[in-house]
């Protein structure tokens, strides 16, 4: 059956109904939104999304491990047949960075990957997340996708300042790596594949400067999908705010239609 998909990082749930989410939740044609930082107990995020869930939304939630860091959800038309937090991993599983769910014959995942920081201690608990998702992930069959933050740009095309972000987590070697070893398992940048050889579109913007008025972004939020949904995405569309006090998140929905 055909389903649209987006990804949205909210940057904190609380926050994002109070600047928009709310209002797009309400106009968005999504059958199913994926959520990362929502940086709220589960509690929490359903209070601040209960006039979604009145109008019919159905949420899992997997909660922050550390207050005030990730959180990850799913919000759907309809309820999953089944859901399950994280991915057998005894460092992260209760970290509230992944998230999935069953719909019929399709499996949505919602990921939120560490930020990193360059020879810190923090970029090495990213490459530990990377080693034990990427080894599930590769291990994954049939019809499923994962949306969601990234933090990785893949490619030059995937940020604007590309040159002076060489030595940046987000695009390290190692971790651009990774993404191309995901690629070559099976999986598909939905969204590349249907803008090939185009810079971006990119899905965020730092808050400081000029950033979104120059569309000097990152393009780190992705859909990777295998089996026989690459072949099915119709149409993939970042959903950019008309303006910079429009925007609810300094990420913007990455929206795919699947036939």
């Amino acid at each position: 059956m055909p389903y649209i998909i987006s990804t949205i990082n909210v940057n904190g749930v609380r926050a994002a109904t109070g600047k928009g989410m709310l209002e797009w939740l309400a106009a968005t044609e999504a059958d199913i939104v994926c959520l990362q930082e929502t940086r709220a107990t589960d509690e929490q995020t359903r209070a601040a999304l209960a006039p979604a869930l009145a109008d019919g939304w159905w949420l899992a939630h997997a909660e922050p491990g550390a207050k005030g860091r990730a959180g990850v959800g799913i919000l759907s038309r309809r309820e999953p047949k089944a859901v399950r937090i994280g991915f057998g991993s005894a460092e992260f599983d209760a970290s509230g960075r992944y998230l999935e769910a069953d719909f019929d014959e399709l499996t949505v995942a919602s990921v939120y990957v560490h930020s990193g920081d360059a020879g810190t201690p923090r970029q090495d608990e990213k490459y530990r997340f990377m080693a034990e998702f990427g080894a599930y992930l590769k291990a994954r069959t049939g019809d499923f996708v994962v949306s969601g933050d990234w933090n990785i740009a893949h490619t030059e095309r995937d940020l604007k300042n590309w040159k002076g972000n060489l030595k940046s987590a987000g695009f390290l070697p190692e971790e651009r790596a990774w993404i191309d070893e995901l690629i070559a398992a099976g999986y598909v940048d939905v969204v590349r594949q249907l803008h090939p050889g185009v810079d971006g579109p990119y899905s965020w913007w730092s808050y400081r400067g000029r950033a979104f008025d120059n569309d000097s972004g990152w393009r780190i939020d992705y859909q990777l999908a295998r089996g026989e949904l690459p072949g099915r995405a119709k149409q993939a569309v970042v959903e950019r705010a008309a303006a910079y006090d429009q925007r609810w998140s300094d990420h913007a929905p990455v929206t795919v239609q699947y036939r």
